[in-house]
């Protein structure tokens, strides 16, 4: 029987994608030494916000998801992220691969508005594995309990962002109220879905 042991490289945006993907560099190894022929490999990374330490400006963007900071020793609780699948070619004692990861800057997703609201150091990561091994000794499952931790620097969700959408960023609202921003940018004018943002901010601050 096959035994597999992941470990996680790096990560880096992939500059060609259609949508943002972020490229996680792996390293399987097969520790019986059994020649693989692939691997249909299925990984959940899931986010481990209670290992690492926050600002108090990012204290402040995070109050929507984990509530106010005395709550924290409750709310903290690890989190899915992403789900990604792929093939990993045959091998012979160990290989790397890429593991492609579609990303989101939907707000309404609370992975995406966890990642925003980091200003710099890590992003705790679980990577966990399943899937099916086929090797010289046949076709076998990938076991539950394979797994990989990572700290993902989050200047690289920054970059990758910043890459699709710079200096940007997309939040989601009804239809209605779409077609009464609509009536109000028209009203005044304005020229950019931004400009009339600014203007309904001024004049709610004033």
């Amino acid at each position: 029987m096959s035994d597999l042991d992941f470990e996680v490289l790096g990560v880096a945006p992939d500059p060609y994608a259609a949508a943002p993907t972020l490229l996680f560099r792996l390293k399987v190894g097969e520790t019986t030494g059994q020649a693989v022929h692939s691997v249909s490999l299925r990984c959940q990374i899931r986010i481990e916000p209670q290992k690492r330490r926050y600002s108090q400006a990012e204290e402040e963007r995070l109050l929507a998801i984990f509530g106010e900071t005395p709550r924290w020793g409750d709310t903290l609780k690890p989190f899915l992220w992403a789900h990604a699948v792929t093939m990993v070619a045959g091998f012979s004692g160990a290989t790397e691969f890429d593991l492609p990861v579609a990303c989101t800057y939907d707000f309404e997703i609370a992975a995406a508005k966890y990642l925003h609201a980091l200003e710099d150091g890590d992003v705790p990561l679980v990577l966990l594995f399943n899937g099916t091994v086929f090797s010289a000794s046949g076709v076998e499952p990938v076991p539950w309990h394979k797994e990989s931790h990572f700290k993902m620097p989050a200047a690289v969700w920054r970059r990758l962002m910043d890459l699709y959408f710079p200096n940007s960023g997309w939040i989601r609202v009804r239809r209605d109220t779409l077609d009464d921003l609509e009536r109000f940018k028209a009203s005044r004018a304005l020229p950019t879905w931004e400009q009339a943002i600014e203007v309904l901010l001024k004049e709610s601050a004033e």
